[in-house]
């Protein structure tokens, strides 16, 4: 009998040896997030750097955006004449059509009321809007998308990708025909309401290993997956551990303050439990910042950019002044629920303007000081 290989996901690589590589991280957020990276789409592409991406590492409202770009790299191909206009009509003019209706509440009525679940009445509809038939398999072999989930069983991240689907305590199917549109439900599973997503797996499906911990049913049989964001809600691990640069794409919510929290039991505990995503949130950008400033050269250090939905505009005064983005209109997108829910066409144009522009000061500030400055913003007559 041969040899176990390692298994790759298991978390053993060093932190600090890291290959040379350029990956992109799209954070969760629902519609505000998944609107906001179009944005950042769009100005990496203008700037040559989406072509270069050997990974785009994904949760949440961010796979909707990351998945259907994955579906359309070989028709968009970044980094050729006409990319830009062939990601506007590919990308950014279907992803919009999406955000044009309301998913989340539709899917609840339609779960409660109709044959089947929640999570099936979600993944119906992104396969309507745009994804159709398409599966892991049709994912490019390069760059490598990562579609990121929540095992609720495991504990742990849940990957979906070309080559295989899994964890490291549960092991891994190797390259899985799952539908796209079903990867991105359970990446986008918001809890409670829109969790869980279940997958049966056929027996044998998972490929033995003698490291996983959990190879056993339930476990190998029938995974059962929430949000990629309760466990990492800006993309990081899949790409953190690979690659020495990284650009991360943070559409998050900022926690507001409640004067006044409820108490009876469920919203008082979904308070509570935005209260640690939040400091969950904190914390990994703490650690990519102290990243970035340490550099590659040193232990743990990386190369990059991280820009935030809520990152105030004026920090670049003066290094890179961009466009014009009032404070008071930054923090009004900032706000905008984590719903899958209809946003006006104007809304939709803020979003995607403020991603591009918070992404190119980022960009020009703390990576490549000569890109040359943008005129306009993807919809000028819009703003931020």
């Amino acid at each position: 009998m041969s040899e176990t290989l390692p298994n790759p996901l298991n978390g053993s690589e060093p932190d600090d040896a890291p290959e040379d590589g350029e990956a992109l991280c799209l954070s969760g957020g629902g519609y505000r997030a998944m609107l906001f990276h179009l944005g950042v789409l769009w100005r990496l592409e203008q700037a040559g750097i989406l072509s270069r991406v050997k990974r785009v590492s994904s949760v949440s409202g961010g796979s909707i955006t990351a998945a259907r770009l994955a579906m359309c790299w070989h028709r968009v191909q970044p980094g050729t004449p006409g990319a830009l206009n062939r990601l506007i009509e590919q990308v950014v003019v279907p992803v919009r059509a999406l955000a044009g209706r309301t998913l989340d509440a539709d899917a609840i009525v339609g779960g409660i009321f109709l044959p089947g679940s929640i999570g099936d009445r979600v993944a119906a509809a992104y396969r309507k809007a745009l994804f159709g038939d398409a599966t892991l398999q049709d994912l490019p072999n390069a760059p490598r998308f990562v579609i990121n989930a929540t095992n609720v069983q495991s504990g742990v991240l849940w990957r979906f990708s070309k080559p295989y689907m899994g964890d490291w305590r549960v092991g891994r199917v190797p390259h899985p025909d799952l539908s796209l549109a079903t990867a991105v439900a359970a990446s986008s599973a918001f809890p409670p309401v829109l969790s869980p997503i279940e997958i049966d797996l056929a027996p044998g499906a998972i490929t033995p290993d003698k490291t996983a911990d959990l190879q056993r049913p339930p476990f190998t049989t029938q995974v059962v997956l929430t949000d990629g964001g309760v466990y990492d809600n800006m993309g990081l691990e899949t790409a953190w551990k690979r690659y020495r640069t990284l650009f991360v794409s943070d559409g998050g919510a900022r926690l507001n303050s409640e004067e006044e929290p409820k108490t009876d039991w469920p919203r008082h505990a979904y308070r509570v439990l935005d209260v640690i995503d939040n400091q969950v949130r904190a914390l990994r950008k703490r650690a990519i910042v102290a990243a970035f400033r340490a550099g590659a050269d040193a232990p743990g250090g990386r190369d990059g950019a991280y820009w935030g939905i809520g990152t105030p505009f004026e920090r670049y005064a003066g290094r890179a002044p961009g466009l014009a983005c009032p404070p008071a209109a930054v923090a009004e997108l900032a706000g905008v629920p984590t719903r899958l829910k209809r946003l006006d066409d104007r809304t939709q144009d803020r979003l995607i303007n403020w991603g591009y522009a918070i992404c190119d000061a980022a960009v020009r500030s703390h990576v490549d000081p000569t890109l040359s400055q943008p005129t306009a913003f993807p919809y000028p007559a819009t703003g931020v």
